[in-house]
């Protein structure tokens, strides 16, 4: 009995609100039209005073109407009824498809499963979805159920199949198959392996711009230099300063050194001369001379 007493007063102070501000409106209202003129005044109701008037009445019924919506609280969605169904916008064979599904003593458990049942649109569910409230148990078992996936996709990741372990015969998608190798790093991989003519050491893998230590390890557990490269190898005492440039481990300076000793010596008799150079890159020797030879 309360309830329904707190209830009506509810709604009664609502009509009251309404009818108030009406009352308010035609008041100040008739205050300006007859208040204050004189028979022989004339009514500007385009002057500035008027028009204020009238948008602050504007502002008031406008706030009076988003008073007066209704507002949604968190539900469960499988205990909607018609009637709340209908105020969130849910048509009458929604709500009936619902109805059908909770009579089988089933429930909803998920925003997706919602919609499947209900077959109600994308912006509909958009709309409403953030109210829904499951009970914690179905909230946590969602949670489980999506790091399952997440890892069952992980590990099917892992275990495709790949075309072949040669890394320098391996393609883009075989690439892929490693988690945390996308598009990006499976094309630069395979870039760089045809800039060299063919990974011919593994720590090669490491010169890929952007991949890290812990991905190189991934890609050389899965992939292995099976086959060396045939790799097309320049004479130092022939080749132009363009085609010493093409070596990958040379940089103009380098080129530029090399050219001066061979001036200087007439003749290499053997590549491993390239160490009496000043300054030369110890650490790219084995690198430098996959493309070099002295003839």
């Amino acid at each position: 009995m309360k309830i329904l007493k707190s209830h009506f007063w509810y709604h009664k102070s609502q009509r009251n609100g309404v009818f108030f501000l009406v009352i308010l409106i035609l008041l100040v209202q008739s205050i300006i039209v007859f208040g204050g003129f004189s028979s022989d005044d004339s009514i500007e109701f385009n002057s500035k005073e008027v028009i204020a008037f009238h948008r602050q009445i504007d502002s008031l019924q406008v706030i009076e109407i988003e008073k007066r919506k209704p507002k949604i609280y968190p539900f469960n969605p499988n205990y909607i009824t018609d009637s709340k169904g209908e105020k969130l916008g849910m048509s009458l064979k929604e709500i009936d498809r619902l109805l059908a599904f909770r009579s089988t003593n089933k429930f909803i458990n998920s925003k997706s499963e919602f919609q499947k049942v209900t077959q109600i649109s994308d912006s509909l569910l958009n709309k409403i979805a953030p109210y829904f409230k499951f009970p914690d148990w179905v909230v946590k078992q969602n949670s489980n159920s999506s790091l399952q996936r997440t890892k069952q996709a992980y590990y099917k990741k892992e275990v495709k199949e790949v075309s072949t372990t040669d890394i320098n015969k391996a393609t883009a998608e075989d690439f892929k198959t490693i988690n945390g190798i996308g598009v990006a790093f499976s094309e630069r991989i395979i870039n760089y392996r045809t800039k060299l003519q063919g990974f011919s050491l593994e720590s090669q893998l490491n010169e890929v711009w952007g991949l890290e230590n812990e991905m190189v390890k991934k890609v050389l557990l899965k992939f292995k230099i099976v086959e060396q490269p045939i790799i097309n190898k320049i004479n130092v005492n022939t080749a132009t300063f363009k085609e010493l440039l093409k070596n990958p481990y040379i940089d103009y300076n380098l080129c530029k050194k090399i050219f001066e000793y061979r001036d200087e010596v007439a003749e290499l008799q053997n590549i491993s001369e390239l160490k009496n150079i000043k300054d030369f890159p110890l650490d790219k020797y084995d690198r430098i001379v996959l493309y070099l030879m002295a003839e």
